[in-house]
């Protein structure tokens, strides 16, 4: 709208009468709160604040300016050009600091436009920086748009900056210069500016609780029968003890809210010690500071009767342990292959780190995930088992991380909690961890790195502490290779590995797991369980099993389909029917299957024989091109006891 106009508008405003259309509704809106507040029209200048005091705020204030100070350094170049100069403020609207062409900073001098000037709405009226601060989003104040005639000469474009961590205002990115040649882009330079700011300050706060954490962990031992919370340098909660929440609301229900210790916020960090103790008495405080500059402070929660529960919580753990050894007889097996996966479920048990379980599908990844959980120090947690490929890519982020009310169009009104949120204090199993989008990647890698995520369409950091056991059937290496798996998420993943043996080399566990499945189907059925004739057998034993335990499950069903006391080969699948009869022997050059009407244990002598000569007698070497484990091989030899086929 031409300036003309508005000024014209704001006569009439100003005078009582109505207002033509056109001017914004924001800036009409603005106008009014001007004169509710009774701001001076023949007011010349901002109120200034004293030096003091100006000295102060930009002490509150050090992470917003140090974010900014890459800004503010290149804006000495570009706006000396333009003709504008960059203004930062407090969140009240109070300028802490200001750079650009030298020109427009002098005559900002002239209306106080300067560091110390206090332009909020309430002071000076309408104007860029207030008027952002007052709608809490950018906006450009134009000229005439300007509630006092004496600012009038002037455009701001204002934006403010909301903290990463909890979208707290922490003040404004301005940009300022006279109307007459203002940039129309100016806007939008504010807008990214406070952008990458906000990003700047997200990396200040990670590397602030960075050092928390470790200053805790170097720590920890001295505090291990106590409670505690972690506050940053704004009183958020970086992490904390359940119970040690707990215990501080019993004491005082007002010292914690929404994540953080309010009293804190605004507090000189010099004042924090007497401040905590009068919220929470008895508790020993921590404070953590970086450089001469405080960053945050550890809350201890001291309590003599904890040393006595945690010698009786170490005995209860010991007995639970003891017991949950038991999970792994639940994996049926005795053939080596599979003995060493067990044996290594063990020693991954006593560590914290992230777990991969690769192997073939149906071989039973899950199933050893959730013997690690078992018997992990997180067995009393959740164990939350999600599959990463059959989430629908749109909906990834929010099943993963949860969201928040009107996060987006169908999103449920009270918000949902997402999978890494529920394993809180227990495992997250992610299956399929290769199908994960790209673009997800680095999310969960901030969760195994720092324990912290965000619910879709919420800046407020939630803190979990889970253990993650990621399972998959692809070789991550060449997913890394091809670029669609980060390496960074790999190395963090594959430092600690479990992998699970497929059927096919596990020999005679293949019979063992057959008839277990038999038994426990047979039992659901109330019937007797049958057993299994030499030709059975023999087919189950040939077959490579490319679905593994999940397939053999499945075979399993379908044998007893049939009444009979004896599984015959009849009553096989039609896939182990006819690998049987007709399909070749693993390893490719060894004689074809005869058909059904000759003795299978005959074709079985001769297929063993064919491949120990084929490989010159290296019975490892026979076995693996027989597609069997080589303690299978000794079995069939030993039961043969040195006859040859043509003994039969």
């Amino acid at each position: 709208m031409d300036d003309r106009h508005v000024r014209q508008a704001w006569e009439d405003f100003v005078g009582g009468r109505h207002i033509q259309a056109g001017v914004r509704d924001a800036v009409i809106e603005s106008w009014k709160r001007s004169q509710r507040h009774r701001i001076d029209l023949e007011q010349k200048r901002a109120a200034l604040v004293a030096e003091a005091e100006l000295f102060r705020r930009q002490a509150e204030n050090n992470t917003f300016l140090h974010a900014a100070q890459t800004a503010l350094a290149s804006s000495r170049h570009f706006l000396s050009e333009a003709g504008a100069m960059m203004i930062l403020t407090d969140a009240t609207g109070v300028i802490i600091e200001t750079a650009g062409d030298e020109r427009v900073i002098d005559l900002g001098h002239e209306i106080h436009a300067a560091r110390g000037g206090r332009w909020n709405e309430d002071d000076t009226g309408t104007n860029g920086v207030g008027t952002a601060l007052a709608l809490g989003r950018p906006v450009q104040i134009h000229g005439s748009e300007h509630f006092c005639p004496e600012f009038q000469r002037w455009a701001c474009a204002g934006s403010p900056v909301h903290h990463p961590a909890d979208g707290h205002v922490m003040g404004a990115i301005v940009i300022a210069g006279m109307a007459a040649h203002f940039n129309p882009q100016s806007l939008a330079l504010a807008v990214v500016t406070s952008q990458q700011v906000s990003a700047e300050v997200a990396r200040a706060t990670q590397r602030d609780h960075d050092v928390l954490l470790r200053h805790f962990l170097s720590k920890r031992a001295r505090w291990s029968s106590d409670e505690f919370i972690m506050v940053d340098r704004r009183g958020l909660i970086v992490h904390a003890s359940e119970r040690g929440l707990r215990d501080v609301n019993r004491q005082n229900a007002e010292a914690i809210c929404s994540g953080a210790m309010p009293f804190l916020k605004s507090a000189p960090f010099s004042s924090w010690r007497s401040r905590i103790n009068d919220a929470v008495p008895n508790a020993g405080v921590e404070l953590v500071e970086q450089d001469g500059d405080g960053i945050g402070a550890i809350v201890v929660l001291h309590n003599r009767r904890r040393s006595a529960a945690r010698s009786s919580s170490r005995t209860m753990a010991t007995l639970a342990h003891t017991e949950k050894v038991i999970c792994l007889d639940e994996i049926r097996g005795e053939s080596p292959a599979i003995r060493e996966a067990k044996e290594r479920v063990l020693c991954l048990s006593e560590s914290g780190a992230p777990v991969l379980v690769t192997g073939e599908t149906g071989v039973g990844k899950e199933l050893f995930a959730r013997a690690i959980h078992g018997l992990s120090d997180v067995a009393s947690g959740p164990f939350v088992p999600v599959n990463c490929g059959a989430l629908p890519r749109e909906l990834i982020a929010s099943e993963l991380f949860g969201y928040v009310k009107g996060a987006f169009t169908g999103a449920r009104d009270d918000g949902r909690v997402g999978k890494v949120e529920a394993a809180d204090n227990g495992v997250l199993c992610l299956d399929e961890i290769g199908e994960l989008p790209l673009e997800m990647q680095p999310f969960l890698l901030r969760v195994l790195e720092d324990g912290i995520i965000y619910r879709v369409g919420s800046n407020e950091p939630r803190q979990v502490n889970l253990r993650l056991i990621a399972m998959t059937n692809r070789d991550l290496r060449q997913e890394v290779e091809a670029r669609r798996f980060r390496s960074d998420l790999y190395y963090r993943l594959g430092a600690l590995q479990l992998r699970i043996p497929a059927l096919r080399e596990r020999g005679d566990d293949i019979l063992l797991l057959t008839e277990h499945f038999l038994r426990e189907i047979a039992g659901r059925q109330d019937r007797q369980t049958p057993r299994l004739s030499d030709e059975v057998e023999d087919a189950l034993l040939s077959y490579p099993w490319p679905g593994n335990v999940r397939e053999l499950r499945n075979a399993a069903e379908h044998m007893l389909l049939s009444r009979a006391a004896e599984v015959r080969f009849e009553d096989l699948p039609q896939d182990i029917r006819c690998h049987a009869a007709d399909g070749p022997m693993p390893g490719g050059d060894a004689a074809p299957m005869p058909h059904l009407g000759l003795n299978l244990k005959y074709v079985e002598r001769g297929s063993i024989e064919a491949a120990i000569r084929a490989c010159g007698g290296n019975l490892t070497r026979a076995a693996k091109k027989l597609g069997i484990a080589r303690s299978t091989l000794y079995l069939r030899l030993a039961a043969y006891e040195g006859k040859r086929p043509n003994d039969a």
